[in-house]
Formats: structure tokens, sequence, C-alpha cells
């Protein structure tokens, strides 16, 4: 069995309910405060983590509590976080998030540590051989990404890519990827950018996903058990990478990945016993 190296952001999710979201301009009453953990790159970790792989997380967060008390989290969930650095005079990420009565989220995130990975989160890549994957999303520096994709292609690992959120990347890194995992709207850009994937995964949240053509649908959720939306993507990258590292088939990957996203709905949080 292969290894899941997850390079991303660790964020603290400041979490309100609203009735509705705000239009431009408005001031709504949210309904109580939460900190919970969050974080596309630790998202992905954890849920790598529950499908059963073994997994290192590669990332920053600041020298603060909240930091702290993540890298702890990380390690109690079994993640190997000796490839998680601590920046000395900067606080950790954030996101600010606003959940309405449908489960729907609004999100803000304010990068902190995570706009300081540097070549040292590269060289972790380093550790990485064939039967190995490696996990990357666009919460954290993109010259970062791109480096470590290409390193870890280099060494024979494959390589997924969540284009979250979107931005452009260079046609070689695209092109490597093994899948491109976007959502719709992703997708749309992706293919405006005149890049072209290899191998693309396409989520359509309750209508399934497609992965170079071959459809899959969703797991079904009760409207009713839809808690909260946050981080359905990232358990769906979560547990696809986890069943990759495995050997699981492209059917069988793409399956466990949908039963995670449906999964994640069903609770409040980016995660699952979300609280710090």
């Amino acid at each position: 069995m292969g290894r899941v190296m997850v390079l991303g952001s660790l964020n603290v999710d400041l979490v309100t309910r609203v009735e509705r979201h705000p239009r431009p301009g408005e001031t709504l009453l949210g309904e109580g405060l939460e900190q919970l953990a969050g974080g596309k790159g630790a998202n992905q970790a954890i849920a790598a983590a529950r499908a059963g792989a073994q997994v290192a997380m590669v990332g920053c967060v600041g020298d603060d509590a909240g930091g702290s008390a993540y890298v702890e989290r990380l390690r109690g969930h079994g993640v190997d976080v000796s490839r998680v650095r601590v920046v000395e005079g900067e606080a950790s990420g954030h996101a600010l998030i606003a959940v309405d009565d449908g489960g729907e989220n609004t999100i803000i995130v304010v990068p902190g540590a995570n706009a300081r990975l540097d070549d040292t989160e590269v060289d972790a890549v380093d550790d990485l051989g064939p039967g190995d994957v490696l996990l990357v999303q666009l919460e954290v520096p993109l010259p970062v990404v791109c480096s470590a994709v290409r390193r870890a292609s280099h060494r024979g690992a494959r390589v997924v890519v969540n284009t979250a959120p979107y931005a452009a990347l260079p046609d070689d890194v695209v092109a490597l990827a093994d899948p491109v995992v976007a959502n719709e709207h992703e997708m749309v850009a992706l293919a405006e950018s005149g890049a072209v994937a290899s191998s693309l995964l396409v989520t359509f949240g309750a209508n399934g996903a497609s992965w170079d053509g071959e459809t899959a649908p969703a797991h079904a959720v009760h409207p009713e058990d839809v808690v909260d939306t946050t981080g359905a993507g990232d358990a769906f990258c979560g547990a696809l990478a986890a069943a990759l590292a495995a050997g699981a088939d492209r059917s069988t990957a793409l399956d466990r990945a949908l039963a995670a996203g449906a999964a994640a709905v069903r609770h409040a949080g980016a995660q699952p016993d979300p609280h710090l």
C-alpha cells in the first residue's frame, strides 16, 4: 500500500449560522460562533487518514494557540505532522464561514501562515516514490504547488490536483495530474484557460461525478439530513487519494470518494469531530 502526502492549508474556521446569506451591503445577525478545524489541506489529510491511508501533512501554522492545537489534532487522527512547520511571528490561517438554513455556505479565507510555504515544503516531496500519492489544492502559494507536483511526478508518485479555490496553473502541471479534480465551475475555468488535463474528474454535488467520461451517481442524502456542505469536496478528495494509494481501480476509488462526500454533509464543520 502506498502513502498519501497532502501539501496544503491548515485553517481555524470561525463558523456562524444564518437564515440566508446577505446581499451586498446587507447586515444579518448570525446565530452562535464556533471555532472549528478546517483548511482544504488538513481537511483532505484527515479524510484520507479516516479512509485508512498512511498520511503525512505538509504545511505551515502560526506560533499561536490555534496552530499548536491543530498540530495535536492531526496527530490524534494518526496523521504524520513532522513536516508541519511553525512560522514564528505569524498567525495561523483562518476562514470566516456562514452556513444558511439549507446547509449552503460562504467562506472568506485569511491565509496567515499558509502563505509562507516555500522550498522547505517542496523538499518534503522527496520522500515519495512509485505507489505513493501527492494530493494538493490551491490555498497555498502556487509556485510551491507547481514545484511539488513536478518533483513528485519525477519521483514516480501519482499526483492528484484539486483545483480549489480555482487558479490558473501551468499547462505541464495540469497535464501531470492523475486526475485533476474540479467542480463544475472550476471545470469551466480550466477549459477557458486552455490547459488540457490528461485525466479530469468533475464533481457535480448531488448529481455525482464523472471521471474521463465514466459517470457515477452520488450517494443519496435526504435533504433533512444535510447539516453543512463545508468540506464535502475535501472529504471526496481525501478518500479518493486513499483509495488510489491502496491500489483501488477507478470505479472503486470514485465510489469511495462519493461515499465520503455524502457522509461529510451530515455533520457540522469541514471535519468530523470538528472542535479544536
